[in-house]
């Protein structure tokens, strides 16, 4: 369930840092009533971003796969690297 703290809650800048380090989602912030911000720890941040990054190379990748006109066997690949730079 979301953590949403009116704004003032901001004053206390240890138990904010606490909440966000303990509870591993956003926090969101109200002002008069209204959102008006998100925090979040440096961890999740870092693991939301990670994960944007992902969907967005799987974007493009599925992208790619529609719009190329051959494929490549895995196997035959790797067998072409091997053959290449030699086997290990």
């Amino acid at each position: 369930m979301p953590e949403i703290r009116p704004i003032k809650d901001l004053r206390n800048t240890t138990e904010i840092s606490e909440l966000c380090h303990q509870s591993k989602e956003p926090i969101f912030i109200t002002k008069n009533g209204y959102g008006d911000m998100v925090l979040m720890s440096m961890e999740v941040y870092e693991e939301q971003t990670a994960r944007l990054e992902l969907y967005e190379k799987l974007a493009k990748a599925e992208e790619q796969l529609k719009t190329t006109d051959s494929l490549y066997e895995a196997e035959a690949v790797f067998e072409e690297l091997r053959n290449k730079y030699g086997k290990r």
